[in-house]
């Protein structure tokens, strides 16, 4: 504006001045008061954990300063948005949510350096780069050298799931067709959510079977629909794909989606692309039945353990991410048919069976 108006310089050079003062500002002290020296101390203990060896925990503090600057560019955002709300008192509300919101989103980017740190202590400071070689998977999914006895992914398996409440149905399927991802061919499946009726995600997993039967997991492209009051006819509209990550793109990496022999007490990630997938996994148990151990039956339909668990050789697994921190679910696997159930025992929610195509117990499911 100076520039283009120089018989105005004095007043420009003001209004440049403002600018550049606000723009000196850290958003995220505008936001919420996190000081700039915030963002830059965490880089710079980044910088010095990475130099002693401690690469898990300069990751975690890299990922909390780009919170920190995301939170304050997102309210940047939202304070755009609300400057052209017309109305004063709309106005104002929504200046007010952003301030809230912006705090909310700095609790939780605390929280998530706190859950990543924890994390650090239990799989160690070592950078995480999984060993890929093509040579170790196969390529061939309809002759496997070794298949996954909890995971079984025969082209045409299907699987349908229903919530408790019977609201929502994800129907999974197998599908007959592969992705090369890193050198690794990949089987397709596929995973679509309803939620009374209405189809509200579609998503395509891509998994590696390793020759000695782990199954990894090597990326995901996640479609969520929403339905809007006026639309004639009613139709699914694509609202995000956000969750969705392929290994070996923007520094995303594939993790290990079930080993070939569970042990109890194994952590590892079953995913990893920064921000966006960091799911991780805890062997809970190898031989669960239903009535031994009361924590893990909590929210088990007590029919669905015992058909698919009657030896006691059902395999649990604790699922957790840093990007959510305190949630967790338990996920149940039977051998031959894979998983059964899905529990959020905080929630009192859960997921089960109700269908499958490819074994005797299919057709007993309660």
């Amino acid at each position: 504006m100076a520039i283009r108006n120089a018989h105005k310089s004095l007043r420009a050079t003001k209004v440049l001045a403002v600018a550049i003062a606000i723009a000196l500002v850290p958003s995220t002290m505008i936001a919420a008061g996190v000081s700039n020296g915030d963002v830059a101390a965490s880089k710079a203990a980044a910088i010095n954990h990475a130099k002693h060896g401690k690469y898990c925990s300069a990751t975690a503090l890299n990922q909390y300063a780009a919170c920190l600057s995301e939170v304050g560019d997102d309210h940047f955002t939202a304070n755009a948005v609300c400057t052209n709300v017309s109305d004063p008192q709309a106005r104002s509300e929504c200046f007010a949510d952003a301030r809230q919101e912006s705090g909310e989103a700095l609790q939780l980017c605390g929280e998530q350096r706190s859950a990543r740190g924890n994390l650090c202590s239990v799989l160690g400071e070592d950078r995480y780069d999984p060993d890929i070689n093509p040579a170790d998977f196969d390529d061939d999914f309809t002759n496997l050298t070794n298949p996954n006895p909890w995971y079984p992914l025969d082209i045409g398996n299907q699987w349908v799931y229903e919530s408790g409440d019977g609201k929502e149905i994800v129907a999974v399927e197998v599908l007959d067709k592969t992705k090369q991802i890193q050198g690794v061919t990949c089987i397709v499946v596929n995973d679509r959510s309803f939620d009374d009726g209405r189809l509200v995600e579609n998503t395509d997993d891509w998994f590696g079977h390793r020759r000695d039967g782990t199954v990894d997991y090597c990326g995901e492209i996640s479609q969520d629909f929403g339905y809007f009051d006026g639309d004639d006819p009613q139709e699914s509209e694509l609202v995000e794909i956000e969750g969705s990550w392929k290994a070996g793109r923007d520094g995303a990496k594939s993790g290990t989606l079930f080993p070939s022999m569970p042990v109890v007490g194994r952590i590892y990630r079953t995913e990893y692309a920064a921000g966006d997938a960091e799911d991780i996994v805890e062997v809970v148990s190898t031989n669960y039945g239903y009535g031994v151990d009361p924590d893990l039956d909590r929210f088990v339909p007590q029919a669905l353990a015992e058909l698919m668990c009657p030896n006691h050789d059902c395999v649990v697994m604790r699922d957790t991410t840093p990007l959510e921190p305190g949630e967790f679910e338990h996920k149940y696997y039977a051998v031959g048919i894979g998983q059964f159930l899905e529990v959020k025992p905080e929630e009192g929610e859960f997921a089960q069976l109700v269908d499958c195509n490819f074994d005797a117990k299919c057709e007993q499911l309660p």
